[in-house]
């Protein structure tokens, strides 16, 4: 039975969303809050086995439906093993990425189909949704910039994509927007730092328990 909160961001890449979440996590446990931060795909051993055969930037040659399926097959085992017993725990546990994810670059930026990709992670977290999802949008142009100057940051295979697929990986997540209304919050990445951390702290108050 879920105790706790399930918190995700989403947003294209180098929209700021793990910088962002970092500074949620510090701040919700100086409130005195429990939680429990972590990504997508990865987060435990095995996902994070995965996450490297996914993201790697030699592996050009993986099929989309493949692709799909990693990242469901990483979920599922991240789910499993960290996620599900900390909200069982009580704990507001936030999650750098979760289904959404697949849904905009696999379902609609890979042609999957947005219903198709759903499926295949149906299989995978059976019910288990966020209670909120805080997307981060920026226009590509902006966070591949972002990424170019963030010379310490993970580059990987998706990073690499042709500027086109990062607009189709906007396009998918806004296309989610106005399918899940009640659960994904959109937050303009492109203001500054303190800003975006101010107005998703806000989303997340509005969702936590009275005391």
């Amino acid at each position: 039975m879920r105790k706790g909160l399930f918190i995700t961001t989403e947003g294209p890449e180098g929209a700021g969303k793990t910088t962002v979440l970092n500074l949620l996590d510090e701040h919700l446990k100086e409130m005195g809050i429990k939680t429990l931060i972590t990504r997508e795909p990865g987060g435990i051993d095995i996902a994070e086995q995965i996450r490297r055969v996914i993201l790697e930037p030699e592996n050009t040659a993986m099929d989309p439906r493949t692709e799909a399926l990693l990242y469901a097959a990483a979920r599922r085992q991240h789910l499993v093993e960290k996620v599900r017993p900390a909200l069982e725990a009580g704990a507001i546990v936030l999650c750098d990425r979760f289904v959404d994810s697949s849904l905009a670059y696999q379902g609609y930026a890979r042609g999957l189909g947005i219903d198709e990709v759903y499926k295949i992670n149906e299989f995978a977290i059976e019910t288990m949704m966020p209670d909120l999802t805080i997307y981060f949008d920026i226009a590509p142009e902006e966070g591949l910039a972002r990424i170019d100057r963030h010379k310490g940051r993970e580059v990987n295979r998706l990073d690499l994509e042709e500027l086109d697929f990062h607009q189709k990986v906007r396009e998918g997540y806004h296309l989610l927007l106005e399918r899940f209304p009640d659960r994904i919050a959109m937050i303009d990445a492109s203001l500054p730092m303190e800003e975006v951390f101010t107005a998703a702290l806000a989303k997340i108050q509005e969702i936590l328990p009275l005391k």
